[in-house]
Formats: structure tokens, sequence, C-alpha cells
């Protein structure tokens, strides 16, 4: 096929990122871009020029363009997705998928049953440095995985109409999903309403996966500082992944604790293990840009994206069973 006619729906916070990049492919043709507010498009059309601008997702999805984007608030994602499923059209939507499973699974049934590519905004699975971290593990470089726990916190971008849990975790439960490559067992998680009393500023979460595998993932945008790590503990070495980190995202500690016996007495003896710190190289590669990439390959090759509907759905279903959690003050709940 030609290029991939891509349709931008929402020019927000985050649509000026995808458009950038769609924009940029070759395979791909930035046809249209949606907002119902004018000075966003007013801005868009200050950028992109060839392209062609609508007020509402109705004359988007009636034009001639093969797929959309969505980058619009949490909870428009199932209806926009289903909306333009149904119009025929292939769909990349920003996480989470929907707000529900049940949302979540409509539309992966849908989009298999239409036969049209749905994708979901993980953005983190395509990043080099995440994926090294799971080619470290793959490859046993750190031993049996104990624990990996990710704060992701700031100070802003409060939002009223979604809590902390789905506006800013299913980044560290995806990511956490893709290190483990299996889904977790039981999921539990406490917060707390600081500012308008209505949703949570602030979540702790905490996964247990098969095989004593514990994940912990502090989201919040109540806070001090700006974080963004992962770290991962095994039985012979550690990983800590910092995104916002200038040089060395990924450090690699030669640290741990060794486990004898004692020739003498029987007993177990525990001797602290330090090495080396490796700093992999990495390739320098935008990871919004791969992600896009693949949504257009995807389309141009009927094949499933890394990302695919299938993903998204994992992730809402920690998340519901977290949310379930949260309602019942940390209560946990089994998958």
């Amino acid at each position: 096929m030609n290029q991939v006619r891509i349709g931008l729906i929402g020019f927000g916070y985050w649509g000026p990122n995808l458009a950038r990049n769609f924009h940029a492919i070759p395979d791909c043709d930035l046809s249209a871009i949606c907002d119902t507010n004018p000075e966003r498009l007013q801005k868009a059309r200050g950028l992109y020029r060839a392209t062609r601008y609508f007020a509402t997702v109705e004359e988007l999805l009636a034009s001639d363009i093969d797929a959309v984007a969505i980058a619009t608030p949490a909870r428009t994602h199932y209806t926009l997705a289903r909306t333009a499923l149904l119009a025929d059209k292939h769909v990349f939507v920003e996480k989470p998928l929907a707000m529900s499973v049940t949302e979540a699974q409509e539309l992966v049934g849908l989009a298999e049953r239409l036969g049209k590519v749905l994708m979901v905004g993980h953005v983190f699975e395509y990043n080099p440095a995440v994926r090294h971290v799971k080619k470290l593990l793959q490859e046993g470089a750190i031993g049996d995985v104990y624990y990996l726990y990710s704060t992701r916190v700031n100070l802003g971008r409060v939002q009223s109409d979604i809590n902390a849990l789905w506006s800013i975790a299913p980044h560290d439960i995806s990511i956490a999903l893709f290190l483990l490559e299996q889904m977790p067992e039981q999921v539990s998680a406490r917060g707390a309403r600081y500012l308008n009393g209505s949703v949570e500023d602030v979540v702790f979460l905490t996964l247990h996966f098969p095989g004593g595998v514990l994940a912990h993932v502090h989201a919040s945008w109540l806070d001090p500082s700006k974080v963004r790590r992962t770290t991962v503990v095994g039985s012979k070495k550690m990983i800590i992944y910092d995104e916002l980190a200038a040089e060395g995202k990924v450090k690699v500690y030669d640290k741990g604790v060794i486990r004898a016996t004692d020739a003498q007495y029987g007993e177990y003896q525990y001797r602290l293990h330090s090495g080396d710190i490796t700093i992999p190289k990495l390739p320098l590669l935008e990871p919004l840009r791969v992600e896009c990439e693949d949504f257009i390959h995807a389309i141009r090759h009927g094949v499933a994206p890394a990302t695919d509907g299938h993903n998204g759905l994992r992730v809402v279903r920690v998340l519901e069973a977290a949310q379930q959690s949260l309602e019942q003050e940390g209560r946990p709940v089994w998958l």
C-alpha cells in the first residue's frame, strides 16, 4: 500500500508528540487532525500546513484516512476507539486502552472481527533501555529475579477525572509485565486523596507474581522531585533503569548476597558481594518514534504490533484489580 493516512484525535498534552513523529515517518501521511479546541487547531495549522483540520470526530472519520491515533482523556478512549473501529479505521490509542476489562475486551474482539490493527501506547516497551534490561533478564545475567520496584512521581499535571493509578501507573505496570513476561497472581493497592478529595493523588501498588516475585509501584503527582526509576534485584546482580539520567540510563550492579553453609555448624552464613558497576551502551532512539513506526508497519504488513490490544487488555486487568483493592483499603485482589 501507499502511505498510511493517519488522522490524529486530540492535540493537547500528548497529541503534538504523536503528530511530530507520524509526520516524520516516510510511510505515513499525517492527513488530518481533530480537536474541539480552536486554539489547539490553530497551533497545529502553524506546524502542518498540508494537513486537514476538523472540529468533530465525525468529520474526521468520514474523511479518507486509513487509521486514527487517539490522544484524548482516558475516559474517552473506549468510545472513540470503538467508533473508529466501526468506521473501518485502524486504531492507535494512548494508555490506558479503556477504563474497564469489559470495555477493553470488547475493543480487542471488535478489532479482530473487523481485521483492524488495535494498538496501545505503552511507549516504554519500545524504550532501548527497558528492552536492554529485558535482554539481561532473559539471558539470566542477574540470576533469579527477586523483586522490582518503580517510582514515577512529580509535582504537577494534576488530574481531576482519574486518579494517579490510572493516569501514571499504567507505564510501570506495562514495564513490569514486559520484563517478567507473566501476569501477577494477586494485586493490592493503597492510596490517598489530598487535593480535591475525589481522586487519589498518590498510590502504592504491589503485584505478586508466580514464583514469589514482587513488583512495587509508587505513583504520584504530589511529590517534590521528578523521578522515573525502576530497580530490579536479582540473586546475582541488580539493575537500575533511570529514565531521567543524563548518562547511563541503565546501570548493572555486580552486587548481591551469597548464602553458604557453615562447614562446622551446618548453619547458613551470608556474605555480601560487591563488584563492578557496568553501564551498557544503548542506541540513541526516540521510543515514541519506534512505537509510531511499529503501528505503521503493522498496518502495512498485516501483523500485530508489539503493544497490541491484548497487551493493553492485560494492563487494564491489573488496573481494574488494583482499583478494587484501592476501594477496599488495600485488600488483596486475585486475578
